[in-house]
């Protein structure tokens, strides 16, 4: 009876607390479960617990937690702006054109070349430090801060003029694009599937080999077109009257396979504002093909289903993971946010939402009563950000910089 009495939430069982961490979508959610007392953070510590669900950065050092509504602050580096991200890495770059992925949780960071300069160089530019460039990065795997850690970035101005830099670490890069090629070849998007960089340019997929001979100064010496022009038949889903279809893709691994994930959107016509036309622009629907890289085809295949994958989807980043993996997340579902580069309204969750392949229904992002109104003052568009559960170790005491 004695030791009944004396008993305490402190000495909750390991198996049981690994129960509760293990329902716990939010990452602050799990820091606050262990800053209840020294032994629930220890024992916590010890345990091996699914990634938590994911966040949208918001490119201005704030984070939306998708689980929950919350917004979380983590401030960025003096001088910095972060233009993307990919895993739990923040794409950084400063005054002087300088760049870097910083992860926010252990401020590991790795230094890049200076991008935009590269760009200007390969299109033939006077350096214009005004020109809005968006970054679309993409890694073979995932990054540390070992010398071998390779990064491709495909960088873009409004008018889909593009540049693919492979970058190994700081010391080294190599460009490329297609040069005196009309716009329609540019590049939309790239991914690695299988240690191999893909290209997307309008349909066609190429293939960028790059030689091992040259690992410590990595060079493009092939890009092949293996897929041809992406199918011309008719959406399955009709667009919404008095609208027309505008299409996006995102190039995106997805278990071994290599998706051309294409996004339907209905913009009014004709427009209700000359000076904004995309201003009431939805998303109504998604179609996704897969590219044939085994049979020589050179054609995309329409696919039904994801299977147990759920993909997160953006012009910065795109991933797919497992759902099973992920507590709260939905399997065989395509997760959006607003991420037009012509829109003017800045706010990311105007169309945003979870697509269902099995349904082809549309449901919001987060739930009504918990979306905030965001107005981030970042440059570019919002992108997904995966913190990993280790950040949990990086952290004491409260959640930092939570909104209440």
């Amino acid at each position: 009876m004695a030791a009944t009495q004396s008993s305490s939430w402190a000495d909750l069982q390991m198996d049981i607390l690994g129960l509760v961490l293990r329902r716990l979508p939010s990452l602050a959610d799990r820091v606050r479960l262990r800053a209840v007392c020294r032994p629930w953070r220890s024992n916590a510590q010890l345990l091996t617990l699914p990634p938590p669900f994911p966040w949208l950065n918001l490119l201005d050092g704030t984070f939306l937690s998708i689980s929950d509504g919350e917004i979380h602050r983590m401030p960025l580096p003096d001088d910095a702006s972060c233009y993307g991200s990919i895993d739990n890495w923040l794409f950084l770059t400063d005054s002087d054109d300088g760049c870097s992925l910083m992860n926010p949780f252990s401020k590991a960071t790795l230094q890049l070349p200076k991008l935009a300069r590269i760009w200007h160089h390969e299109r033939g530019n006077a350096y214009n430090a005004c020109t809005r460039l968006f970054y679309k990065l993409a890694v073979p795997l995932p990054l540390d801060l070992s010398s071998d850690s390779l990064v491709a970035v495909l960088i873009n101005d409004p008018l889909r003029h593009s540049v693919v830099c492979i970058v190994h670490r700081s010391i080294s890069t190599d460009s490329f694009r297609f040069h005196d090629r009309p716009i329609k070849n540019n590049f939309y998007d790239i991914a690695f599937c299988g240690g191999k960089l893909y290209a997307l340019s309008c349909g066609k997929l190429f293939t960028v080999e790059m030689s091992e001979v040259h690992i410590e100064k990595p060079k493009v010496p092939h890009v092949e077109c293996i897929v041809e022009d992406f199918p011309t038949e008719s959406h399955s889903q009709p667009c919404p009257e008095n609208h027309i279809c505008v299409t996006w893709p995102y190039l995106v691994e997805s278990g071994g396979r290599l998706l051309n994930v294409i996004r339907l959107v209905g913009v009014p016509f004709p427009p209700e504002d000359d000076d904004d036309i995309f201003k009431d622009s939805l998303t109504f629907s998604f179609e996704v093909y897969e590219a044939d890289l085994n049979t020589g085809s050179r054609m995309w295949r329409r696919v039904e289903s994801l299977g147990d994958q759920a993909l997160f989807v953006g012009r910065h980043y795109s991933k797919s993971l497992s759902a099973a993996e992920y507590v709260g997340a939905q399997e065989d579902c395509i997760y959006f946010m607003c991420d037009d580069y012509f829109r003017s309204d800045e706010d990311p969750l105007c169309d945003a939402g979870i697509y269902n392949m099995r349904s082809g229904v549309i449901t919001p992002l987060l739930q009504e009563n918990t979306a905030p109104r965001l107005h981030p003052t970042g440059e570019g568009h919002p992108t997904w950000f995966f913190p990993a559960d280790c950040a949990m170790l990086m952290l004491s005491g409260p959640f930092p910089g939570t909104l209440c």
